[in-house]
């Protein structure tokens, strides 16, 4: 496949980047500062701002699939451009006729599926109370690509470790019986699987290690 990631520049952008390169996919990252890359076969940068609409469509154009992993910081001027490149990548995937989103996701993102949690809602609650700014993001973000008529999945992850990739993890919803960490490998190898998985479309699963 022809894989398209935003936020490939993170921990667990890197690591889904080296997961579907050894897949054997053609991975094109879109980054800002493409020199935090690695240099590979089958890797293609493409420079530009989350407001560059031009960029985005040209980074979307011919993949068969879109991984995102961009998501606040504790940066309040990185908050606002979030939104409009989220905007921007839907738009340009209908441009480019790209169907299949993945993004990652937060438990501040609601779903109907999904019951109360102790350990998630102190979570959120915190999130929301000192964060406000990244929790509304979030929460618009989530909405977006509910709303974008793509075959979306959400994939909401706890806290984030940097523990090994496990043979299995806990995919659920909130409400249900599990831990609240995720390691970055884990995170990444689940993500790439939903670019060919087809069960989770529609979908907004809570995964953790155990």
């Amino acid at each position: 496949m022809r894989i398209t990631i935003f936020g490939g520049t993170g921990p667990t952008g890197l690591l889904l980047i080296d997961y579907a390169l050894a897949e054997g996919h053609d991975v094109v990252a879109f980054a800002r500062t493409p020199s935090k890359l690695p240099t590979r076969e089958r890797l293609t940068a493409v420079t530009g701002q989350l407001d560059d609409a031009a960029a985005i469509s040209e980074a979307v154009r011919g993949s068969d699939a879109v991984l995102s992993l961009l998501g606040p910081s504790t940066k309040a001027d990185d908050i606002p451009p979030l939104i409009t490149g989220y905007r921007n990548i839907v738009a340009a995937m209908r441009e480019q006729q790209v169907e299949r989103l993945v993004a990652l996701g937060t438990p501040s993102m609601t779903d109907p599926a999904d019951r109360k949690d102790f350990k998630v809602g102190l979570m959120v609650k915190g999130i929301r109370t000192f964060q406000t700014a990244a929790y509304d993001a979030i929460v618009t973000i989530g909405q977006t690509v509910r709303d974008s008529g793509l075959k979306w999945t959400l994939v909401r992850v706890p806290l984030l470790t940097n523990g090994p990739k496990t043979a299995t993890i806990n995919v659920r919803s909130i409400g249900d019986k599990g831990g609240v960490r995720l390691s970055r490998a884990n995170a990444a190898a689940f993500i790439l699987q939903q670019a060919t998985d087809s069960d989770q479309i529609g979908r907004a699963p809570f995964i953790s290690d155990k």
